[in-house]
């Protein structure tokens, strides 16, 4: 009977440290997807954010009027934001001096460059007709003498951008429901494994939660142990990867990664408590005589 018991323990200890280490790389493989997904969308969101727009500003402005230019432009929501550039520093650019290699000056006398504004565009400069109402409205602006954007580039790097991030979305998607699954499968046979300790319960008159109570907490620190590994995990692997790569630089600031560990943490306990509820009842409201069948 005692070695009865000790197999059976050990069968138990067994399957709940098989489930964990599913657990683990699950919710690596999940973490993995998400991290790479983060960085895409905020890789995409700072290229959209990566154009200049130069807004050109008429001769003999006061400093008032130029700082009311400034006001008017940033009043739009296609501004991310904006520097004031006088002919003095274009003129004295070292690579404005190194493509045209000609002293404006000292041929013409005077600089003929004019103060402007160059405007770095948000992703909203994605809407193409709003970028358009944009650069129209600015020409109006008093003291606004020429506006111009590259327009064309602008329009086939939005396109190119959103087409990369549909793609991503649904290969990400994908893989966030295959992971989802395996994790679920791997919670329904821990589970599984313990049908006839149920069975055995309700013989002896358990209620109900009390024999659903033991199984969800074990599922909790089950989900949070396999969530603490997995962070662990992951964090080695993008440690690991930024050391040997270090033009990479992925590796997070370690508040980010507390945040991203603590999302997995999170993700592993929920799952794990929502994927064993479902399991646990159909067995407690299972017939003896059937338990064994399934």
């Amino acid at each position: 009977m005692a070695t009865a018991k000790r197999n059976i323990s050990r069968r138990v200890r067994f399957s709940y440290a098989t489930s964990t280490v599913s657990m683990t790389l699950v919710l690596f493989l999940l973490g993995a997807i998400g991290f790479i997904m983060a960085n895409i969308f905020t890789t995409t969101h700072r290229m959209r954010e990566s154009v200049t727009m130069i807004v050109e500003l008429k001769e003999g402005l006061s400093e008032a009027e130029r700082d009311t230019v400034a006001v008017r432009l940033a009043e739009s929501n296609m501004v991310a934001s904006l520097k004031f550039v006088s002919k003095e520093d274009k003129a004295s650019d070292k690579e404005f001096q190194r493509v045209f290699n000609i002293d404006i000056k000292g041929v013409l006398g005077e600089n003929p460059l004019p103060d402007s504004y160059d405007v770095t565009l948000s992703a909203h400069s994605s809407d193409k007709e709003g970028l358009e109402t944009f650069a129209e409205e600015a020409r109006k602006i008093e003291g606004v003498s020429y506006v111009t954007y590259p327009q064309s580039f602008i329009e086939e790097m939005h396109s190119t951008l959103d087409v990369m991030q549909f793609i991503m979305a649904v290969f990400g998607g994908a893989l966030l429901v295959v992971s989802f699954v395996l994790l679920n499968n791997t919670v329904r046979l821990a589970v599984y494994s313990q049908r006839e300790l149920i069975n055995t319960l309700k013989a002896v008159g358990a209620t109900k939660w009390f024999i659903m109570r033991p199984f969800i907490g074990r599922s909790a620190l089950q989900g949070f142990v396999a969530g603490i590994f997995a962070s662990l995990l992951l964090g080695g692997a993008l440690y690991a990867l930024d050391h040997f790569v270090p033009g990479l630089g992925i590796f997070p600031r370690w508040e980010e990664a507390g945040i991203f560990a603590g999302a997995i943490v999170v993700v592993g306990v929920v799952v794990a408590v929502v994927c064993t509820l479902p399991v646990v009842n159909r067995f407690v409201n299972m017939k003896g005589n059937k338990i064994h069948l399934c």
